[in-house]
């Protein structure tokens, strides 16, 4: 059954690693491992680590594998998985599924193994006995190089109870215990498969598995109760202790303000928590009392910090009413905490840390004397173990030296930069959703999220991949092919495809596809202008079009149609091609000769133009000849705020004199009304004329709902721009704009909520308004024509029903982007001569090489200034993100004899459906813990499950779940009934990963 973890014997585990890793230089996945600087390895409770990090009480350190992986991935100090006397299938029915969202900041419901505790204690010495093994073995680090940390909850009577009890001590000496025999009896018996293991090395292996703990305590737990504990740890158990803190020691005032400024005023919480929770004023006569007691028994004792934060469920995040919060969110609080802490205790209290930290800030919290630092969200983001190879690169040059205080002053630091660095700070716009339609197939289950979410769907994986090599001339060739305009959407396309891009997930900006795009355009125009001007067809005769309108729409459409051989010819109302694009976006955004490059691509085949040429009548320019007529004008009507004709000064208007250098006086203060980059643009120009001292922008709606680009929302806002959010212009008289004041109303089905007046008024000085609202068509071109729209002029489709009559960009759907425009023009083309667009699309699949796409995995941009490379995952190379997320390493892919892609295999018994793999998976439906086929290592499991999957029965034979249909098949008969890619998986797993299936 898919939420119960299975544990795996220790003969399969290690069998698992030792065939993964000669077969596919791998353990679990992780192919980055680490070899570890062992002199310089760090003491700490009278032990040694490698590395100054590794997995906190969570997900990654509930199952032996999860450590393993961990460790082979540079993690030295392993903080296990919370154990409490409730365990098992009683704590499982307290644990809503799934009970994981780390899309952004984290959210979790679970809080606790959930399995038994003598179930989790063989997962850490299982997981202990392997690290050993492995270390020697391959070369990894010292044998003693790592720690293992216990963490108990909740309460003095539950530790006491004799199962817990039996825990902590089994932890200290695990000599005595069955899973200790079976290790080292299995490690005995199999010394043929190690090189560098004897048995002398296995009996070495220490049976004292862990001599420190973390107390972690449940909200609301008395601070006699927390002291309680501790003292029982120290003087009962002798442990090495540390105290887990919650982030409530803040204070409720202090933690709201804190994540307000930071953007995440949309968490909800109260102060039931803060007031019930441990208090400064008890905190710290307890540390003090408890350093002194662990100084008497030579024990360390140190604080952990933090916690994670309770929050309400108020999006449907996840299935219960409350969760904890983690995450980047938490880093600010939990640094503010530490330097709390420091400055207490003058840097004299030793501080593990967790909450929000990163490879950016994890050297900088060591260099500040704090650590062990462990991580959980990171991890569990794409990449997944493989983001700790990266870190382990950051300590190399440890020294050995021991803990030698907490920095004051490098705290501080850390503390101010959480305040600005936009690593701690929410976007103004909620995450976009990268997921592309429908659910993830069976198998073949890979998509280029970039290009599906492109409206050209550009050839994106293909051409970054060239660009890489620098092969710049084919890298423009292919952006060309389904781009005519590569200067103009290298540089202002708002970019979708960055958006959907899971590179996203590394770093906010994604894959460098628009920047490469325009770096291959400006590295080869001049190589490739040439080429295309002499691939000139010759005019079939049978169409002859004209094109209404020299803006991008027009000007793609030519480009499509004369490299199809189609005649075209355009009439542009101005004396320059270019549109709006040329006439009205600033200079600032784009530059003039970056316009009039496309305009020469586009006329490369041989368009024709006819300037200063307004159009009146479409079948004025049928009688002349043309056999269709494409109407590309734009959208240039005014818009209103309805202050009145004379009140309001129109956006395009403004920005056109603006661009040709007329002298403008607007006054000391300019309002725009509107919000998106139109409106955006108008109050960058403006702040930049003469004698304009304010500028301020009047929107309805808050700044997240905000229609701009968020990076044009930034640069409006860096220029000075200032923004008045819930106002409503209601009129003007003389220089004071009177604005209703605004307030969101209750969310509408869709979550959206609108604003509604409040009754009160505002007034602003305005000595100018601009209106940067609701472009609007001209429509009178189709009405003379008979083509039908609606009321604001738009068209559904870009087939106007009136034949021979065509229509694209803005003025088919209102104002609209430059990519939009150019997908327009590729529609026309294909129905007018049957243009075929996908003369790459092969190459997108082809473009990642595999080993290529494997060493890009984890590894997140640490100088933006040096990061040379796209970044690209290759996605439609090799995906796999759902096994890179997935904490049990319930996700396994394998090669597939007779499949060109690797296939994603779902091992049941090792996942507790906590869904982290369905909130990465590309597919918006995707749930790869339920759509791929699954692995079952039972017939109870496999009848308690729902997903199509395989069952071993013999060695040749499996039971099938297919569709809904159920059969026992041999998978090397052809005529199973079965998919031949579902046959041919189950059988590449029986001869080439026998270790998945449990003995």
């Amino acid at each position: 059954m898919s939420d119960i973890m299975r544990p795996i014997p220790f003969s399969q585990l290690m069998n698992w690693i030792i065939e993964e890793h000669k077969t596919q230089g791998a353990i679990f996945g992780v192919r980055k491992m680490v070899t570890t600087n062992q002199e310089g390895a760090l003491p700490i409770f009278d032990e040694r680590i490698e590395t100054p990090f590794g997995p906190a009480a969570g997900p990654n350190t509930q199952l032996a594998q999860n450590i393993v992986a961990s460790y082979v991935a540079g993690s030295r100090f392993f903080e296990l998985k919370t154990v409490q006397v409730m365990d098992g299938e009683e704590l499982s029915k307290c644990v809503n599924k799934p009970c994981i969202v780390a899309q952004d900041e984290c959210y979790n419901c679970e809080w606790s193994t959930e399995l038994e505790v003598p179930q989790a204690f063989a997962e850490y010495v299982k997981a202990w006995f392997a690290c050993h093994l492995i270390a020697r073995e391959y070369g990894l680090g010292s044998p003693d190089g790592f720690v293992f940390n216990m963490s108990v909850g909740y309460d003095l009577e539950g530790i006491k109870s004799p199962k817990v009890d039996a825990y902590i001590e089994g932890m200290k000496d695990a000599s005595g215990s069955d899973v200790w025999n079976e290790c080292r009896a299995w490690a005995l018996a199999n010394l043929d498969k190690f090189e560098h293991v004897d048995a002398a090395f296995v009996e070495s292996i220490p049976a004292r598995v862990s001599n420190s703990i973390t107390e972690s305590t449940l909200h609301g737990c008395p601070p006699a109760e927390i002291e309680r504990i501790a003292t029982y740890l120290i003087t009962e158990k002798g442990l090495n202790t540390y105290i887990k803190c919650n982030p409530t020691l803040l204070g409720y005032e202090f933690a709201r303000q804190r994540l307000n400024e930071l953007g995440f005023d949309y968490i909800v919480f109260d102060d039931t928590h803060f007031r019930e929770d441990l208090q400064w004023a008890d905190a710290v006569p307890m540390f003090e009392r408890l350093i002194a007691l662990c100084a008497e028994r030579g024990l360390e004792f140190g604080v952990k910090l933090t916690n994670t934060f309770p929050v309400d469920v108020t999006r449907n995040e996840l299935p219960s009413t409350e969760m904890y919060m983690s995450g980047r969110s938490l880093f600010s609080l939990t640094i503010e905490a530490a330097r709390r802490i420091a400055e207490q205790f003058d840097g004299k209290l030793r501080i593990s840390y967790s909450g929000g930290a990163t490879v950016y800030n994890i050297r900088a919290l060591y260099d500040a004397g704090i650590w062990p630092v462990t991580l959980a969200t990171d991890v569990l983001k794409p990449g997944g173990y493989e983001r700790f190879s990266q870190m382990a690169g950051e300590f190399t040059d440890l020294d050995g030296k021991p803990f030698a205080g907490v920095s004051l002053e490098a705290v501080t630091a850390i503390q101010t930069d959480s305040l600005t660095n936009p690593l701690y700070k929410k976007p103004l716009r909620p995450l976009p959703d990268r997921k592309v339609a429908g659910k993830s197939p069976l198998s073949d289950c890979f998509t280029t999220p970039c290009r599906t979410s492109c409206p050209i769907q550009q050839d994106i994986p293909a051409y970054l991949a060239a660009v890489d090599e620098g092969r710049y001339e084919d890298a423009l060739n292919i952006i060309i092919e389904r781009n005519a305009l590569p200067f103009i959407t290298g540089t202002i396309c708002p970019h979708p495809c960055g958006r959907a891009c899971e590179r996203a997930f590394y770093e906010p900006e994604g894959a460098q596809i628009r920047a490469s795009k325009l770096k291959a355009a400006r590295e080869a125009m001049t190589a490739v202008l040439p080429k295309l001007r002499a691939q000139a067809i010759a005019n079939d005769g049978e169409r002859n079009v004209a094109v209404i309108g020299g803006g991008p729409a027009g000007l793609a459409t030519a480009f499509f149609l004369t490299r199809a051989g189609v005649p075209v010819t355009i009439f542009e109302a101005r004396d320059s091609l270019g549109g709006v694009v040329r006439h009205v976006i600033p200079e600032f955004r784009i530059a003039s000769d970056d316009i009039s490059h496309d305009a020469e691509l586009c006329l490369a085949f041989g368009a024709k133009v006819q300037l200063n040429a307004r159009v009146e009548s479409i079948d004025e320019l049928k009688a002349q000849g043309f056999t269709d007529v494409v109407v590309a004008t734009g959208a240039w009507m005014p818009g209103s705020a309805g202050l009145g004709e004379d009140a309001e000064l129109d956006v395009l208007e403004f920005l056109e004199a603006a661009k040709r250098g007329e002298k403008l006086e607007l006054g000391e203060d300019v309002v725009v009304i509107g919000a998106g980059n139109t409106a955006m643009d108008a109050a960058r120009v403006a702040k930049r004329l003469a004698g304009v001292k304010n500028v301020r922008l009047v929107y309805r709606r808050t700044k997240k709902q905000m229609p701009a680009d968020e990076e044009e929302l930034d640069l409006a806002l860096a220029d000075g721009v200032e923004f008045c959010e819930l106002l409503a212009p209601k009129a003007l008289n003389g220089a004071v704009l009177t604005c209703d004041v605004m307030e969101l109303g209750e969310p509408d089905a869709s979550g959206r909520r609108s604003p509604v007046a409040t009754g009160e008024t505002v007034e602003l000085s305005a000595t100018t308004v601009i209106c940067a609202v609701g472009e609007g068509i001209d429509a009178s071109l189709y009405d003379a024509a008979g083509v039908e729209h609606d009321r604001r002029g738009r068209l559904a489709a870009t087939s106007t029903g009136v034949e021979g009559v065509w229509a694209a960009g803005d003025c088919r759907r209102g104002p609209a982007t430059v990519v939009e425009a150019i997908a327009d023009a590729a529609e026309v083309a294909r129905a007018i001569a049957g243009v075929d667009f996908n003369k790459y699309a092969d190459c997108n699949e082809q473009a990642g090489r595999e080993d290529t796409c494997y060493e890009r995995k984890g590894s997140l941009c640490r100088d933006k200034r040096n990061c040379t490379k796209t970044r690209c995952l290759g996605c439609g190379s090799v995906c796999e993100v759902c096994c890179d997320v997935c904490p049990n390493r319930a996700n396994v892919a394998i090669k597939v004899p007779g499949l060109a892609k690797h296939q994603v295999v779902h091992v049941d018994g090792m996942c507790n459906e906590c869904g982290n793999c369905a909130v990465f998976c590309p597919y918006q439906e995707g749930r790869p813990y339920k759509d791929k086929l699954t692995l079952f290592w039972s017939e109870q499991d496999m009848e308690n499950s729902e997903n199509e999957g395989f069952l071993a029965v013999d060695e040749d034979h499996f039971k099938v779940r297919v569709a809904g249909t159920v059969r026992t098949v041999s998978v090397d008969a052809v005529n199973t009934g079965l998919p031949e890619a579902v046959r041919l998986t189950i059988r590449a797993v029986r001869d080439n990963y026998p270790y998945l299936l449990k003995k």
